[in-house]
């Protein structure tokens, strides 16, 4: 029988606060978000590599402060909008950079006309690429705290996220299985659970022990092939 290919259907991602996972990697950030009063400016930047958490984290933070969110492409437009007094997110700067947008909405936030603007990337402040002088000192006095790379509790709870988000049946002891062998990040864990799933799609089953190991034994060979979007 000939294997048919597995569709990409799309991935309900759940941000809402009862489904974050908490631990040691992410508690800084936590504690650093939830004393937003005592930012320099009013302002700080989330920093963390691929798939770390800052858009769940950053969401959180949003549905508990009623911020508004954006990101760098609609930054100038939300500005227009965005009435005063209001908290502000703004995802992925390392990706978009508005130096004009981002550098009002730094001064909106210093005078207090923008109560909280959090900004979130996984490069530091410092390594953006702004050429507005004034923009680039600002960034380097942009406050920062940054997710840390997970433990077997956060990859272990990470991956029962991404494979809830997927709807993806599992049996048990597959991620106890991986923990031990895999590639240990955030953005191999998606990856991991993304490949898992649409190789039991293709077989029809759920996703088993042999499914991760046929993942993990191709995995040098594709692991640089493989240009997954980031949250």
């Amino acid at each position: 029988m000939t294997e048919q290919l597995a569709l990409d259907l799309p991935v309900e991602v759940d941000f809402s606060p009862e489904s974050y996972i908490a631990s040691p990697a992410n508690q800084d950030a936590r504690a650093a978000l939830n004393r937003w009063r005592d930012w320099p400016d009013r302002r700080m930047a989330l920093i963390g590599p691929e798939g770390s958490g800052k858009s769940h984290l950053s969401h959180v933070w949003a549905w508990q402060m009623d911020a508004h969110i954006c990101t760098g492409d609609s930054l100038a437009s939300t500005l227009e909008s965005l009435p005063g007094g209001v908290p502000l997110v703004v995802e992925a700067m390392d990706a978009t950079l508005p130096e004009q947008a981002l550098f009002h909405a730094i001064n909106r936030a210093s005078e207090g006309d923008i109560s909280a603007l959090l900004l979130t990337a996984r490069t530091p402040p410092t390594q953006w690429t702004a050429h507005l002088p004034d923009l680039i000192s600002r960034l380097r006095a942009t406050p920062q705290v940054a997710l840390a790379e997970p433990d077997d509790e956060m990859l272990t709870a990470l991956m029962q996220k991404h494979l809830q988000d997927r709807r993806a049946p599992v049996k048990e002891g597959v991620i106890e299985y991986l923990l031990p062998r895999m590639e240990r990040s955030v953005t191999a864990a998606r990856a991991i659970v993304e490949r898992m799933d649409k190789r039991a799609l293709v077989k029809q089953t759920p996703i088993t022990r042999a499914i991760a190991r046929e993942i993990l034994e191709t995995w040098s060979q594709t692991e640089c092939e493989d240009d997954l979007p980031g949250s």
